[in-house]
C-alpha cells in the first residue's frame, strides 16, 4: 500500500492534539483542540456553524492530503455556514460563496448535554463529487431525537479527485489522488477528538451519505485508512457496482487537461504551475455522466486499492453494521432514457418485446427506467447486504418508492434523491416549485407535505437513529426489520402503505442482472 503508514500518520496527527483540550461545556460555548466556539441555539438545539477541521487546502496544500486544523486565539463565532467548496459549473442547485479554503463541518447537538455520551452521525453530501455542500442539510431534526448530527464540506470536482504524474512525482504520498477522501477522513478525525466538547460519544459514529456520499461511504468501508473511525455506516444510492477509475487512465485524462492548459512535464515545476492555477481553470465541466473527463473517485493505492465490489466479494470491508438501499426511480437521473428508451430496451424485435413486458408493463420508457433503477442501485444493493451476511456482519436493505400523492399520476417513482428530505425530517411546509435546471423528471410544482407524507418521515427518520444509537434500526418501534443473511434477502420498503416487509424482493430480475454483472465483470443493463 504505497504511502499507507506515512498518510495514516499525518491524519492522526489532529487526533494528537485531543482530549484534555476538548472539554464538555453546556450552552452555546465550547472548548476544542484548536480554541473555543460560540455557538446558537434554538428551539433547544445547539448548532456550531463552519468549524474548521483542516487546514486550508490552498497554495502549496492543494492536491495534498488534508492536514490538521490550525488553532484561533480568543473565541471564534460559528453562527453561519462557510463558503462551500469550488462547485462545477451547473453540478447542483447551490447557488451561494464558494471557496477553495472550504475545509469546514456543522454540527447540531441538544442545547441540554452535560455528561452526555450520545450518538453521532457524519453526513457526506452527494452532488456527483462536481457539486454540494454540507450546508444544504439541517441536523436539528436528529439532536431533538439525541444524536449529535455533523455535515462536512470536502473538496470537489478536479480539485478533490485529480490525478498526474508531475504530483506523484512531487508528493510525499506518491500516487494520492483521492484527495476529497482524504478530507473525509480528516473529519472522521476530528470528530474522534472534538466531538466529547459537544455531548458525542467517539466511539459510536455513523457516517451516512447519499449518491456521491454514499460512494464515499463505501469507499471508506474498505480503505484501511478510514478503519476505526467509524462503528457503522449507511448507504443511501451508492451505484455500488460502478467502478473507481484506474489510476492510469486518471493520470492520461490528467495530463491531457493540463496540456491543454499549456502545463507539460512530470517534475516540481509542473506540479508547481499547476499549484498556480487559479481554481477556476479547473472547473470545465464534462459533457455528461459518460464524458470520460467526469470526475470519479481513483483507484490510487494509497486511500483505495480496489473497487468496492471486488473488496467486498473478498470480504475486505470493515466490518460494521450497514443500512443499505436504493429508491423506485433511480433512472431519473438519466431523463434521456424517456424520449430514448432502445439505448436500453435495444431496437425493435421480439426481445425488445419481451423485454418491454417484462420491466415496463409493455411501456418502453417505464422499461428502461426499471432496468436501469434496478441494475445500478438495487441488485448491488442486494449485494453489499449478502457480503456482509457472509462476512457475519449484519446488513439491512431498504427500497424507498414512496411517492406523495398528488405526484403519483406524473412520476415513475420515487427520484434519486428523494429520500433525503425524508430521513432529516425535512419536507416542505409549504408548496414549493422546482428550478428551471433541476435534473429530475415530473412537475415543476411540489406540494407541501401531507399527514401522510410526514408519517413516512418520521418513520424512516425513526429507523435511521434507532439505527444510529444501537447498530440495529429494528430498535425503532415499527414494523420488524431483520437483517439479510446468506440464505434470505428481505428489505423494508417505505412505500404508500408505510413501512413494510418484502421478501426476496424482484429475485428472479436481480438474479439475472447479478448474474450478468459477474460474468462481465461490471454493469449490464439490457437483459
Amino acid at each position: 500500500m504505497v504511502g499507507f503508514s506515512k498518510i495514516g500518520a499525518v491524519l492522526a496527527v489532529g487526533a494528537l492534539l485531543a482530549g484534555a483540550a476538548a472539554a464538555r461545556a453546556g450552552g452555546d460555548q465550547v472548548r476544542i483542540a484548536t480554541g473555543f466556539l460560540q455557538g446558537a441555539t434554538r428551539d433547544g438545539v445547539t448548532s456550531f456553524k463552519a468549524i474548521p477541521y483542516a487546514a486550508p487546502p490552498v497554495a502549496n496544500l492543494r492536491w495534498q492530503a488534508a492536514e490538521p486544523p490550525r488553532p484561533w486565539s480568543g473565541v471564534r463565532r460559528a453562527t453561519k455556514f462557510g463558503p462551500a467548496c469550488i462547485q462545477t459549473p451547473g453540478a447542483s442547485g447551490y447557488r451561494g460563496p464558494e471557496s477553495e479554503d472550504c475545509l469546514t463541518l456543522n454540527v447540531w447537538t441538544p442545547a441540554r448535554r452535560r455528561g452526555a455520551h450520545l450518538p453521532v452521525m457524519m453526513w457526506i453530501h452527494g452532488g456527483g463529487f462536481t457539486g454540494g455542500t454540507g450546508a444544504g442539510y439541517d441536523g436539528a431534526s436528529f439532536a431533538r431525537d439525541g444524536v449529535v448530527l455533523v455535515t462536512i464540506n470536502y473538496r470537489l470536482g478536479r480539485l478533490g479527485f485529480f490525478a498526474h504524474p508531475a504530483l506523484a512525482a512531487t508528493n510525499p504520498y506518491g500516487a494520492l489522488s483521492d484527495y476529497g477522501f482524504t478530507d473525509q477522513i480528516a473529519a472522521l478525525r476530528w470528530i474522534r477528538a472534538n466531538i466529547g466538547a459537544f455531548g458525542g460519544d467517539a466511539g459510536n459514529v455513523t457516517i451516512f451519505g447519499e449518491s456521491a456520499g454514499a460512494v464515499s461511504v463505501n469507499n471508506l468501508l474498505i480503505s484501511p485508512l478510514g478503519r476505526n473511525l467509524f462503528a457503522k455506516a449507511i448507504s443511501e444510492s451508492s451505484f455500488a457496482r460502478v467502478p473507481a477509475m484506474p489510476l492510469a487512465k486518471a493520470r492520461a485524462l490528467g495530463t491531457r487537461f493540463m496540456a491543454a492548459r499549456g502545463i507539460t512535464g512530470e517534475d516540481a515545476a509542473a506540479a508547481a504551475a499547476m499549484r498556480a492555477l487559479p481554481a477556476s481553470a479547473l472547473t470545465a465541466p464534462a459533457a455528461g455522466l459518460t464524458d470520460p473527463d467526469r470526475t470519479s473517485p481513483i483507484i490510487d493505492g494509497v486511500v483505495v486499492s480496489e473497487t468496492v465490489p471486488a473488496a467486498f466479494a473478498r470480504g475486505d470491508q470493515a466490518p460494521v453494521p450497514l443500512i443499505v438501499g436504493g429508491n423506485s426511480f433511480e433512472s431519473n437521473l438519466f431523463p434521456q432514457l424517456r424520449d430514448h428508451p432502445d439505448a436500453v430496451v435495444g431496437p425493435p424485435g421480439p426481445a425488445r418485446e419481451k423485454t418491454v413486458a417484462l420491466f415496463g408493463a409493455g411501456d418502453a420508457a417505464r422499461a428502461a427506467a426499471n432496468i436501469v433503477t434496478l441494475s445500478f442501485v438495487i441488485e448491488p444493493d442486494r449485494f453489499l447486504a449478502r457480503e456482509d451476511a457472509r462476512a457475519g456482519t449484519p446488513a439491512f436493505v431498504y427500497y424507498f418508492s414512496y411517492v406523495p400523492a398528488a405526484l403519483r399520476d406524473s412520476t415513475l417513482g420515487a427520484g434519486h434523491g428523494d429520500e433525503v428530505a425524508y430521513v432529516f425530517g425535512a419536507l416542505r411546509k409549504v408548496p414549493v416549485e422546482r428550478d428551471a435546471d433541476d435534473r429530475r423528471l415530473g412537475p415543476r410544482r411540489l406540494p407541501a407535505a401531507t399527514p401522510a407524507d410526514e408519517a413516512i418521515s418520521r418513520a424512516m427518520h425513526a429507523y435511521w437513529v434507532a439505527f444510529a444509537k444501537t447498530g440495529d434500526p429494528d430498535s425503532a418501534g415499527g414494523p420488524s426489520w431483520p437483517a439479510t443473511s446468506e440464505t434470505s434477502d428481505v428489505l423494508m420498503e417505505f412505500g404508500p402503505d408505510g413501512p413494510r416487509l418484502r421478501r426476496d424482493f424482484e429475485k428472479a430480475k436481480l438474479d439475472l442482472f447479478e448474474a450478468r454483472s459477474q460474468a462481465a465483470h461490471g454493469v449490464t443493463v439490457a437483459p
